[in-house]
């Protein structure tokens, strides 16, 4: 693989990546969508599609890491760094399109949410349970959600741990099952088990912090909500904003190492 199709690649996955996946969350959350209130399983089931379509559509370019914490972990075992700047500057280049692209399909939907008194608050309104959750998250605006994620509790310890083990999962995984033959990214069938790893980690392990697992995931979208123009957008809540990108990598060269020790 090219220099050029990596970056190509990693930046079309990762971007289809956060479009659907942050889709799911923006249909979930926002008013005036046919989805609020749909729920967990929703997000998580969503998020688990958006890995299938955007592994699917990237792999025969650049073997679909579409995570800096996968890449770093293919690194380490196959002790290469050398591709390693392109694969992350295409995953975040991506998950900043991706963003946009979700703030555009739901143009309408965020000015109803964030002009509700009833959401950002005002003379008048009552307390709600976005409100409540705001609170919670300090720093993060109504909407952050649809962009990155925050803990329910905030414990550093805690929410660096779960991020740390939900990645060693999510990267043990690809490396003994996901692989294509040459063992560069993920296979045809490598894809259809990690997107079922990804809603199995959101279901058991992405209650206390959102399950960022992805460092790209998180942080570019959070760079977009920082950036865009939305009204009553409120605090992109970058006192957490290491967490979700510090945990990946230490978990994903956990399992690397775990990978070298046991498999290799």
């Amino acid at each position: 693989m090219s220099s050029s199709d990596i970056f190509i690649g990693e930046t079309i996955g990762t971007a289809i990546l956060i479009l659907l996946g942050g889709g799911v969350c923006a249909a979930v959350t926002l008013k005036a969508s046919k989805a609020r209130n749909a729920g967990w399983l929703a997000i998580t089931f969503g998020w688990g599609f958006a890995v299938l379509t955007a592994v699917y559509t990237s792999a025969p370019l650049s073997g679909a890491h579409l995570n800096p914490a996968v890449t770093l972990a293919l690194a380490i075992k196959d002790k290469d760094f050398s591709n390693l700047p392109t694969y992350w500057g295409g995953q975040l280049l991506g998950a900043m399109i991706g963003a946009t692209l979700v703030w555009l399909a739901y143009y309408g939907q965020f000015h109803a949410h964030l002009t509700d008194k009833e959401i950002v608050g005002g003379p008048g309104a009552q307390a709600t349970a976005a409100k409540a959750v705001e609170a919670q998250e300090k720093g993060a605006g109504p909407v952050l959600g649809v962009f990155s994620t925050g803990p329910e509790i905030r414990n550093v310890v805690q929410n660096l741990a779960t991020e740390i083990i939900g990645t060693v999962v999510l990267v043990l995984a690809v490396l003994t099952q996901g692989l294509n033959d040459k063992g560069n990214g993920l296979g045809t069938l490598g894809a259809l088990i990690t997107s079922l790893v990804v809603v199995g980690i959101g279901l058991s392990l992405g209650g206390p912090t959102g399950y960022a697992i992805n460092p790209a995931r998180d942080l570019g979208p959070r760079l977009v909500h920082a950036l865009l123009p939305l009204p009553n957008k409120g605090g992109s809540d970058w006192s957490y904003a290491w967490i979700p990108v510090v945990g990946p990598l230490i978990g994903a060269a956990i399992a690397a190492g775990i990978y070298n020790v046991a498999f290799a």
